[in-house]
């Protein structure tokens, strides 16, 4: 299985998780990510994420959505290809129909990791994601 292959098995293995019952059928993927494709910043390094969080929670409450936190690094290869995967023409929309996503710039591992603890996650290596639901649980 090619590294982009295992970075799109990974997300809708999480994603199709029974608590995930309201959200749509993952989509079929049909298309390849091409290096081209992978995204060179994808990763806001000045974005105030906690702000981005917050609104992302009452977006998602608004508009009966799941929260995808995505915490990761411009310096990160395999940040730069999931956020690569969550891009590609076949995941695009299904990802924006059930989640409100929010890019999180983890620095070196020294950036807005108090975010994921809140949640009580631990984030011992990038890329790493985590649902919420609309009410930020």
């Amino acid at each position: 299985m090619s590294r982009y292959a295992a970075h799109l098995a990974a997300v809708f293995t999480i994603l199709a998780l029974p608590g995930f019952a309201g959200a749509a059928p993952a989509p079929h993927v049909t298309e390849q990510l091409t290096a081209a494709a992978v995204p060179a910043h994808p990763y806001d390094e000045a974005a105030d994420a906690h702000a981005d969080v917050a609104q992302a929670i009452a977006r998602a409450a608004a508009t009966h959505k799941y929260v995808l936190l995505d915490f990761g690094g411009n310096w990160c290869p395999d940040c730069r290809i999931t956020a690569g995967v969550l891009a590609l023409n076949s995941v695009e929309g299904w990802i924006d129909k059930n989640f409100v996503t929010v890019m999180i710039d983890a620095g070196r591992m020294n950036k807005n990791l108090d975010i994921a603890q809140s949640y009580n996650v631990k984030i011992k290596a990038v890329p790493t994601i985590i649902i919420l639901d609309a009410e930020g649980h």
